[in-house]
């Protein structure tokens, strides 16, 4: 058994090349039964985002289960070869291992220490469970991944602050505004009419942000105007109106800066829309959806200024080097998650001699338990042959815990299978065609 992640994510492709690849969640179900319905793949979960995608999978072979893996995303994204595969990068073992603690812990995010990631691992690992495509491996490695996100956002401020891409986005937009009026930094968006096309998580942190930025007036345009209503009640302090996507082609043309973060797969924002609208001042668009919500060819529209996800890195690299003293604290804490894992994977070589053992002491209990009741007669009552029940199995199971434990804790792996030779003949072990029991561990 081999684990293996094979993706892209903003490090590796373009933002034409990651929309393509994205899978929205009510297609997870049918690519996940894709996936495990391939021989090579024995468990496999998907981490899709708007700047990756990544599938960790415990594949039968290393280089068949990662080529059915590319196959698959071949396939799903409709990317001829050399379109696709330079921007796939493919991890094995500890390194998928580090990889998606890194990843958990917003260490390998646009925005470094960006929060939202952790929330997205935990659905991932949900989703697995839900869809059953998951087993003990995957079901450990990435409860380990949850648990090392939560751990480096309590015992380090990696988290602390503006780190998310919302927060990036508005803070784009401030610097834009401010290199309209010759500043180098950020200002504040108070003379910016504003609008945010969605209702979603990302547009909830959008207004977060946008108050803390200076806007006071904003007007959220989402395909229900219920819930837009819903959200705006969680900002008593900003004025929100909120109307319908039939209303986006005024809201274009009243506003000077809008943000879209919606679900819908094609672009609702593109050159003839916007050459259609009659503005009386420039209209600066930042399009934070994956797939995009703003064609590309809106930058060609005059008085637009059009910018998407991978123009964030602008903001990015501003705040990087602050934080960069956080990350290595982090780092240190990665480490030794990723070795507790890896010393729980080294000890289930052991178990299939761990199961013979307790296997063979089961029929040696049973068999020695029939003898001493049988030998009782009927004076014996039910409630104390139960009391002998449960001696007899406490008896094993002190018994064996001293020789599991020594089994499965960590040690160099020839001290484990001298030991795992020991114990076969000292109990004189059956044979074990394939390790057949190993999966079993959890």
């Amino acid at each position: 058994m081999h684990l293996a992640v094979v993706g892209l994510s903003h490090r590796t492709a373009p933002v034409e090349v990651r929309e393509r690849l994205s899978i929205p969640e009510h297609h997870l179900e049918t690519s996940l039964q894709s996936l495990r319905s391939h021989e090579q793949v024995l468990e496999t979960s998907i981490l899709s985002t708007c700047n990756r995608l990544e599938i960790y999978s415990l594949l039968r072979h290393p280089d068949d289960g990662v080529a059915a893996i590319r196959d698959f995303l071949a396939n799903h994204s409709g990317l001829a070869d050399p379109d696709l595969q330079p921007h796939l990068f493919a991890l094995h073992h500890e390194e998928a291992i580090q990889h998606l603690l890194r990843v958990s812990a917003g260490l390998d995010s646009l925005v470094l220490g960006e929060g939202q990631i952790l929330s997205q691992v935990k659905k991932m690992y949900r989703l697995g469970q839900d869809h059953k495509s998951i087993g003990p491996i995957l079901n450990r490695l990435l409860n380990q991944a949850v648990s090392t996100g939560k751990r480096v956002r309590s015992e380090t401020n990696l988290g602390s602050g503006a780190v998310s891409i919302s927060s990036a986005a508005v803070e784009l937009a401030q610097l834009k505004v401010g290199q309209e009026q010759g500043v180098d930094d950020l200002v504040s968006l108070s003379q910016e009419k504003v609008a945010v096309v969605g209702a979603g998580r990302m547009a909830r942190l959008l207004l977060q942000h946008l108050q803390s930025k200076g806007a006071r007036s904003i007007t959220v345009v989402n395909r229900t105007v219920a819930k837009a209503e819903a959200l705006a009640k969680d900002f008593p302090d900003l004025v929100i109106t909120c109307c319908g996507l039939d209303q986006l082609d005024a809201q274009l043309a009243a506003n000077t800066l809008l943000f879209t973060s919606t679900g819908a797969d094609e672009p609702i924002i593109d050159r003839q829309r916007l050459e259609a609208i009659t503005r009386q001042a420039r209209l600066m668009l930042v399009d934070i959806g994956v797939p995009r919500n703003i064609s590309s060819d809106a930058a060609d529209v005059s008085g637009t200024l059009s910018y998407d996800v991978d123009d964030l890195q602008e903001v990015v690299e501003r705040n990087v080097a602050a934080r960069q003293q956080l990350a290595q604290q982090a780092e240190v804490l990665l480490d030794e998650d990723r070795q507790a894992f890896l010393d729980w994977w080294d000890g289930l070589e052991a178990v299939p001699t761990i199961n013979r053992m307790r296997q063979q002491f089961e029929e040696i209990r049973k068999q020695e338990l029939l003898k001493a009741l049988s030998r009782m007669g009927s004076d014996f009552s039910q409630r104390e042959k139960q009391v002998v029940e449960a001696l007899t199995k406490g008896l094993i199971n002190k018994i064996l815990h001293g020789p599991t434990t020594a089994l499965r804790a960590p040690q160099p792996r020839q001290q484990r299978l001298d030991s795992m030779a020991a114990a076969q003949r000292l109990f004189d072990l059956p044979g074990d065609d394939a390790e057949r029991d190993r999966s079993d561990a959890n």
